[in-house]
């Protein structure tokens, strides 16, 4: 199935064009203005909208146009379609609600015939639409002032919910992380997740895919092509309850079936499971900036907050993690520590802690063939840390071979940390919990590669 006129398209209509400054066919025609786009304009009873010439029906439109977003009655769809198909338009996205997410099952069986008949590819109906952050394709009828857009990057997300997609999108811009590609595809009328999901697969722009789902069309499919994938899938399984599958019903007309059957597929097929839209972020953290695989599961701790250190330890084993073995680097260090400094693990630095102590451990544990992967905690409160310690935790970064995630809490003098750290490609969280979290997860995904 060619998707790509969804992602890469030049030519647009947007059929329910609207000189009304917020209506839906207002701001996707605004928002495909002044880029590398040519959008037209259909409604019968506009001249002219936003200074673009306005066209009654898209086959009065002039020129071959690669790709159709439908912001109509529901009622009007089938015929609309019928249009696009004597205008040899094959890719559309629509918009509009109104179908079998409301029970109206008649008006989505014609949906699906006009475009089988029309040989047309469709994203919807029912949706919030495509967003491509490197050609800036966006067709989302959220406007920039209530909807932040992600800048350029390496994750993509299919959302069967607009509002989780677009508050996660949102939530995602403000946070900084960097997108390649957002679709929000409804009630999956003739594309659905798994065809999604095989083009995410092999697009160059995609690194990490994340998924929000609340049924799945053809589950086989699915399996075969998640199997298939080379790229690591987070998925969020919404109605996971009677009375959530019962909502998924009425929301995207999905039958969200047993949960325990589509958590058995999802571990059948490979795919990562979050439990909830903050552990998926917690995992695209590492899954987006690790630039090594996990060898294994043996992680040691650095930190210079004893209760923090044991915490993490706890965690580590609550996760399925081991703590690994201190080497002979670390053991040889003891000449330059005081003797109050641990130099086990967790590795304890102390209170009194400062960059170079860092500095001087992290370059053993790198050496020392004892463990797979590192986290270090850094809290920011203590006086003789300063702003270089930035610098002491990007250079182990770089060098290592082995993962590396940061744990800092506090304000703002933390945040910071955690702002640089993450600038600098280092995952980085808040509490010891969501980093073993996240790191055993990617563990485990590098152990099935």
């Amino acid at each position: 199935m060619n998707l790509e006129p969804f992602f890469k398209a030049r030519t647009i209509a947007v059929i329910g064009a609207s000189r009304e400054s917020g209506k839906i066919g207002n701001v996707i025609l605004k928002q495909l203005m002044g880029r590398a786009f040519t959008p037209y304009p259909v409604n019968p009873s506009a001249e002219s909208i936003l200074g673009l010439r306005c066209y009654p029906v898209v086959t009065d439109i002039t020129g071959s146009v690669e790709l159709a977003v439908i912001a109509t009655p529901a009622a009007t769809i089938p015929a609309v379609l019928d249009q696009c198909g004597k205008k040899g338009i094959h890719h559309v996205v629509i918009i509009s609600a109104g179908f079998k997410e409301i029970g109206n099952t008649k008006l989505e069986k014609q949906l699906q015939d006009k475009l089988k008949a029309n040989n047309i590819h469709c994203i919807g109906p029912n949706c919030l639409g495509v967003f491509d952050a490197h050609t800036k394709l966006d067709m989302l009828f959220l406007p920039h002032e209530k909807l932040k857009r992600p800048k350029p990057g390496v994750i993509s997300f299919i959302s069967q919910s607009g509002a989780t997609g677009s508050a996660i999108l949102d939530l995602a811009a403000h946070e900084g992380y960097g997108f390649a590609k957002f679709i929000s595809y409804g009630n999956a009328a003739n594309v659905d997740e798994s065809d999604l999901l095989e083009y995410l697969a092999n697009d160059p722009d995609t690194k990490v895919i994340c998924m929000y789902v609340e049924g799945i069309t053809q589950g086989r499919k699915f399996i075969d092509i998640a199997k298939r994938c080379k790229k690591p899938i987070i998925a969020v399984k919404g109605g996971t309850t009677t009375v959530g599958s019962r909502a998924a019903q009425s929301h995207t007309g999905s039958l969200a079936g047993s949960a325990e059957v589509y958590f058995g597929a999802f571990a059948q097929a490979g795919v990562i499971r979050a439990k909830t839209l903050q552990e998926l972020f917690e995992y695209v953290t590492i899954f987006e900036k690790s630039r090594v695989r996990a060898a294994g599961n043996r992680v040691h701790i650095v930190t210079n907050g004893g209760g923090y250190g044991i915490l993490t330890a706890d965690a580590v084993e609550h996760e399925g993690l081991q703590l690994a073995k201190p080497g002979k680097n670390l053991s040889q260090l003891r000449k330059n520590f005081p003797p109050t400094v641990v130099l086990h693990n967790p590795t304890d630095l102390l209170g009194d802690a400062t960059d170079e102590r860092y500095q001087l451990v992290l370059d053993a544990i790198i050496k020392d063939s004892e463990n797979d992967a590192i986290i270090v905690i850094a809290l920011p409160q203590t006086p003789l840390l300063d702003e270089n310690l930035i610098h002491v935790l990007a250079a182990a970064y770089k060098k290592s071979h082995k993962p590396i995630v940061l744990v800092t809490t506090g304000s703002e003098t933390a945040q910071n940390l955690k702002r640089k750290a993450e600038a600098a490609g280092i995952p980085a969280y808040d509490f010891p919990e969501n980093a073993v979290r996240a790191l055993a997860a990617y563990t485990k995904y590098c152990s099935n590669c």
